[in-house]
């Protein structure tokens, strides 16, 4: 079953066409990735997805049409966004932070939320009395996809999770990526570090001037040449 499909997708800022009527799959189960340089119109897609941009088109969740339902309505539903940037609540402990991605669920599920998210990240475990803001940059990523994590989503869509982070911190979040969709959470996963995102992904779709030029299997599109010299940056 598909958990997500976007249908002739357009988003406008203005007179200027940011997203133009791009169409994509997510099937459950699965790591689909959406990569494209910076201004290609990635987080313009994403925003669009879980109602935080107006758009045209339309977009179902596990067959419902959600295309201009209200956010929190979206998110009830279980699509969960883990924003670009991270922006977690910095006056607040890691294990209040985790909490207010709770809300929706009863206390039973939160319980086994909570050992899922400090299995996946045992640091956050370890400092959970510790405070958001003297947190490092990894470990705020790692915070802000346990918040997530803790509404049980359906569908996970994260927004350039390796951005600003150094490359261990980034192949350690990749891998739990990859853990999360072994554990059944189906994960749109938004990049432009496009090596990293192909190397766990199953799917991708390659996102240029706010259209799909290229998409396919993700352990083909690792060795297209053209993919490589563009995105890659070698030949």
């Amino acid at each position: 079953m598909n958990a997500l499909e976007v249908r002739n997708l357009e988003v406008s800022y203005g007179f200027i066409k940011a997203v133009k009527g791009i169409n994509l799959t997510v099937e459950e189960g699965r790591i689909i990735a959406l990569l494209g340089s910076n201004g290609a119109g990635k987080s313009s897609t994403i925003r669009a997805i879980c109602g935080v941009k107006e758009s045209t088109g339309d977009i179902s969740f596990f067959g419902q049409s959600i295309s201009r339902m209200a956010v929190n309505k979206i998110a009830k539903l279980g699509m969960l966004v883990v924003p670009e940037g991270r922006h977690v609540f910095k006056d607040l402990n890691v294990e209040e932070n985790l909490l207010t991605g709770a809300f929706t669920v009863s206390k039973s599920e939160r319980i086994k939320n909570f050992e899922r998210v400090y299995r996946y990240f045992p640091v956050l475990k370890e400092r959970k009395t510790q405070i958001a803001q003297t947190l490092s940059g990894g470990e705020q990523q790692m915070l802000a996809i346990g918040r997530a994590l803790m509404g049980s989503p359906k569908l996970l869509l994260l927004d350039e999770p390796s951005l600003g982070l150094a490359p261990m911190i980034v192949k350690e979040v990749f891998e739990i990526i990859k853990n999360i969709r072994d554990d059944g959470t189906t994960v749109l996963l938004v990049e432009q570090n496009a090596l990293g995102a192909l190397k766990i992904a199953d799917y991708a779709y390659v996102l240029e001037v706010g259209q799909i030029n290229m998409e396919g299997p993700a352990k083909e599109l690792i060795n297209n040449p053209a993919l490589i010299e563009a995105y890659l940056g070698h030949k």
